[in-house]
């Protein structure tokens, strides 16, 4: 399990990021919880390249991507085969926003159909009140890779959770 989260100095600051990397190793999982470089923007030229260069995902792995992590989840399954993904709170464009029109992961089209075919499983994790991301864009990336979903109420950006038993819950029963 290769966990990817963006737009933060440490995916280490967000508690329930700890307790899942615990969880997961103590049911036997090898895990690959380390921060990116480019942390704060979370740009596509140094994020896609460390994937693949230094983490060398591939297909027996699956990316869980938080974020501007789980953009990158999807970005990489357009060219690389993995086993799987897991978005969490994903969008689909720069939303109007500055930092991320510059992260060039919105510079070209989705490759949707690759994404697909490149993995076996897909699952789009996202809350019902996301303060950051519009439900519209959970719904086009639904509408795109039909995926598992789990619409998840009252979560915000997951950024408050201490824990996330859904996320383990899904990893155990898909990928145990």
């Amino acid at each position: 399990m290769i966990f990817i989260h963006g737009n933060q100095t440490s995916h280490w600051s967000n508690p329930w990021t700890i307790w899942l990397k615990r969880e997961l190793e103590q049911a036997g999982y090898e895990t690959f919880f380390e921060t990116f470089p480019d942390s704060i923007m979370a740009r596509s030229q140094y994020w896609l390249p460390f994937l693949k260069e230094h983490v060398g995902a591939g297909v027996h792995d699956v990316l869980i991507g938080w974020s501007s992590g789980a953009v990158a989840a999807m970005r990489y399954a357009e060219t690389s085969k993995i086993m799987g993904s897991i978005l969490i709170s994903p969008s689909c464009t720069d939303m109007g926003d500055a930092m991320e029109k510059l992260s060039g992961y919105f510079d070209t089209p989705w490759n949707w159909p690759m994404i697909k075919q490149n993995q076996k499983k897909i699952a789009l994790l996202y809350a019902d009140d996301d303060p950051y991301i519009a439900q519209s864009e959970f719904e086009e990336i639904a509408n795109q890779l039909t995926p598992n979903v789990m619409k998840i109420h009252g979560g915000k950006h997951f950024i408050d959770y201490q824990t996330f038993p859904e996320l383990v819950e899904y990893i155990t029963e898909n990928y145990g």
